[in-house]
């Protein structure tokens, strides 16, 4: 059974990204629902004992209408972002639930498409125009088509510069609905309100409005006792209390709070409504014990329209309805006409809008304490409200919930290769080696106790091994030792990106830690799709001149070669000869990272650095998954040459990384470095014969896994179910496609019932996608679990045998 934030989630899977940052609104927005939905979640309403209530009436009469339930749907602009059927396919959720549907005057279909397939109550949302004859001929027009009421927007005479839709460059679509844009093909939705909207109203544009249509005329945006008996002298026919409307203040009060003062300065007089925060069957309860007589719904029904169109929406209004349902009987409520202040106990303690998300302590004892001193999470950096960051955090949370799971969600190394006497041998070995090449005691110490190179200390060690196991001829100078890939990927995004024109191509799906980096950095990321056979070079030719042409600067394209996480891919020899020509002839850089290589079975494919004949390569490495988990060595080889066009000094872009790793980690373990050293150093080459023998353990794992998929899923059951999984030659993951969305309610539902956990793919696109499959790493559970892992798998994908799937059409 879908919720309400199963919908949402399953919406933020499906929409791209800017589509989906644009329906959630801008931080001030958030901030307003983050206070709202803390008012609702201090309220306390008292149950009754044998009320003998059983099917109690939801219905409500606003404006001479009867409602089946005390709430509306919301103006919300352009449904059709959120699915093509738009405002139609919302009107018929809105008609068939027996609610009206306030359509914006941004609506993506035109009213009379909406009214033709209404069957219930419309209403028209109205901003005024700076040219009122605009304005004039939408209410016009409304009336003509049906509708019955118009609900005139006060708090939002402009609209802020939304920071997630200037990051994301998001555009209004053009002539998609009554009102076409000016001045050229797109429009930023602040640009737009700056220039169209009228800033400077008074209640006189109440009397106007009344002077232009017949139609009754609700006003949203009251927030004060004050502003609704303005409302009312101005002859107002409702009251909306509501603080979305685009408000970006700072301190703006929650509806809820505010709305038994509103309530009782009315008496009565006009109806009076509740927008803003409601996402429950008890929050439209407790707004009517404040004093509403209904209440709107906005972003949750958008959700529902975007996982399954009117069914979906429709499914939403049901869920809210069903839930005041359960709520009002708990109550001993028999009716909305009975609903009362009296059911309203004592609130919970308030607590600033900006902490009413309580968080939990890091010894996990509970609720963190809040204080006056406490920091807003909107004044960090944004990449924190990303939901990118969050996914990780979500994974370990079910992981911690569920221990008993079996888990193909981390990426990382089996356990059972490590000897921990091995860390002592090794670094000794480094030692001796140190002490073979002429070193001092006194140098032999410094080594291991002082902070050392920023560009590490085993830089030589490092290029001697890439020069004999991986073909790649390099000097020393060119490679800095990292703390991790993950660094290296940090270190190379910031040095190339260098203004807001400069754009990483990544390719898609793709590695979270490089996207992540890029979001931290303020990077402007763009998605190179990959295909079922993997990167077309085509693709990426495609998308380096499209961004060209929108007067962008592509600098890098991010790919992992071998056995790519998450998709486990691996590119032909010919599609990468192809690649560097590629990057040769477009002048782009190619970040190339390889973590895999070594612990993959049968012979490699040569890196991209070593058929790099015209230094388009940086190369990032990683020894942990190769030897040493715990050390986080990695490295990058930068051989580039850089030029100073003021001094014509020449230095390699190692150097510059060097620069920038000196602000930000100092140096690299020089401990790690030498324990790292050691192995790499080993008689007949330690890392070497280490990698042969994980990579026979992952080449079984991975057999495994596809073996009993292949068992748990015979070719007709697969094919009739719609299940289908690719077979990497090696590395550490595979995808599988299944008919369901995999998303995170998919997850903690595998994780609670079957007791299997996996990783959803929508993690990994950067633009959306992924929504229908699941990524399984092989690498950290023995043959035995892995086993036992894929049975539960299999029963918990058969289960959706049952279910039907959402429609989309």
């Amino acid at each position: 059974m879908f919720t309400l934030t199963d919908y949402a989630g399953q919406a933020r899977t499906m929409l791209p990204r800017s589509v989906w940052d644009f329906i959630e609104g801008g931080a001030g927005e958030e901030r307003t629902l983050a206070a709202n939905r803390a008012a609702f979640d201090r309220v306390r309403l008292f149950p009754r004992a044998l009320s003998g209530t059983d099917r109690p009436s939801l219905a409500t009469t606003v404006l001479g209408r009867t409602w089946r339930t005390p709430l509306a749907v919301a103006p919300m602009a352009y449904h059709r972002l959120a699915h093509p059927a738009g405002e139609v396919a919302t009107g018929r959720a809105a008609g068939a639930a027996g609610v009206p549907l306030v359509v914006s005057t941004f609506a993506s279909r035109t009213f009379e498409d909406i009214k033709a397939a209404a069957c219930g109550p419309l209403w028209l949302q109205v901003y005024c125009f700076r040219d009122r004859s605009l304005t004039r001929d939408l209410v016009a027009r409304a009336e003509s088509a049906g509708f019955e009421a118009l609900v005139l927007t006060v708090d939002a005479p402009i609209l802020g510069s939304r920071h997630r839709d200037l990051r994301n460059r998001f555009r209004l679509p053009k002539d998609i609905g009554p009102v076409n844009l000016p001045d050229g093909e797109f429009s930023s939705p602040s640009d737009h309100a700056r220039a169209e909207f009228a800033p400077a109203l008074n209640w006189s544009v109440v009397e106007w409005l009344r002077g232009v249509s017949s139609l009754p005329v609700l006003v949203k945006g009251v927030l004060t006792a004050s502003d609704a008996r303005l409302a009312l002298s101005a002859e107002a026919d409702g009251i909306v209390v509501s603080n979305h409307g685009g408000r970006q203040l700072d301190g703006a009060p929650a509806t809820l709070d505010v709305l038994p003062e509103i309530a009782a300065a009315v008496a009565g007089a006009c109806p009076v409504l509740l927008d803003s925060g409601v996402r429950r069957g008890a929050d439209i309860l407790a707004a009517l014990a404040s004093g509403a007589d209904g209440v709107l719904v906005g972003r949750p029904v958008l959700h529902g329209l975007t996982v399954a169109r009117e069914v979906g929406a429709q499914h939403v209004l049901d869920i809210l309805a069903s839930e005041l349902a359960d709520a009002m009987i708990l109550t001993g409520t028999s009716s909305t006409g009975d609903v009362a202040a009296a059911l309203l106990g004592p609130r919970a303690p308030a607590l600033p809008p900006h902490v009413s998300d309580v968080g939990t302590s890091c010894a996990g004892s509970g609720p963190l304490p809040h204080s006056a001193h406490d920091l807003r999470k909107a004044d960090l950096h944004g990449s924190l409200r990303d939901p990118l960051l969050d996914t990780m955090t979500f994974l370990n949370e079910i992981t911690d919930r569920y221990p008993a799971a079996v888990s193909f969600a981390p990426g990382r190394p089996y356990d059972g290769f490590f000897d921990t006497e091995d860390v002592i041998k090794n670094l000794r070995r480094y030692l001796d080696h140190l002490e073979a090449g002429g070193a001092s005691p006194d140098q032999v110490r410094s080594a291991l106790f002082q902070y050392g190179p920023t560009a590490g200390q085993i830089r030589e060690v490092i290029a001697d091994w890439l020069r004999d196991h991986e073909d790649i001829d390099v000097p020393a100078e060119s490679v800095v030792v990292t703390v991790g890939c993950q660094e290296a990927i940090l270190l190379a995004i910031r040095a190339l990106i260098s203004g807001p024109q400069d754009v990483l191509l990544v390719s898609s799906p793709c590695y979270v830690g490089a996207t992540g980096a890029a979001r931290l950095l303020d990077a402007e990321v763009t998605a190179v799709p990959e295909g079922p056979e993997g990167l077309r070079c085509a693709d990426l030719r495609a998308v380096v001149r499209r961004e060209r042409a929108r007067g962008r600067r592509p600098r890098a394209f991010y790919l992992v070669p071998d056995h790519a996480n998450p998709s486990g891919a691996t590119l032909p020899l010919a599609t990468r000869r192809e690649l560097l020509e590629l990057a040769a002839r477009e002048d782009i850089l190619l970040l190339e990272d390889s973590p895999y290589r070594l612990v993959s079975p049968g012979e490699r494919l040569p890196t991209l650095k070593s058929l790099d004949r015209d230094r388009r390569v940086v190369h990032l490495g990683s020894l942990a998954k190769t030897l040493f988990p715990g050390a986080r060595i990695g490295f990058a080889v930068a051989d580039q040459t850089v030029v100073d066009e003021t001094t014509g000094a020449r230095v390699l872009l190692a150097d510059e990384l060097a620069k920038l790793k000196s602000m930000v980690t100092v140096n690299t373990s020089p401990v790690t470095q030498a324990v790292v050293a050691g192995m790499l150093l080993s008689d007949g080459g330690r890392a070497a014969e280490h990698g042969v023998e994980t990579a026979a353990y992952y080449g079984d794992a991975m057999r495994t896994v596809l073996e009993q998929l292949e068992a748990a899923f015979p070719l007709p059951e697969r094919t009739a179910l719609g299940v289908s999984w690719n077979r990497p030659s090696g590395g550490f993951f595979l995808t599988v496609t299944v008919p369901f969305a995999a998303d995170e309610a998919a997850l903690a539902r595998s994780a609670k019932q079957f007791g299997v956990i996996w990783t959803p793919m929508s993690y990994f696109y950067p633009d959306g996608g992924g929504e229908k499959s699941l990524r399984l790493s092989v690498s950290y559970l023995s043959l035995p679990e892995i086993v036992e892992g894929i049975a539960r798998l299999a029963r918990f994908i058969m289960s959706y045998r049952a279910v039907p799937a959402p429609s989309k059409t």
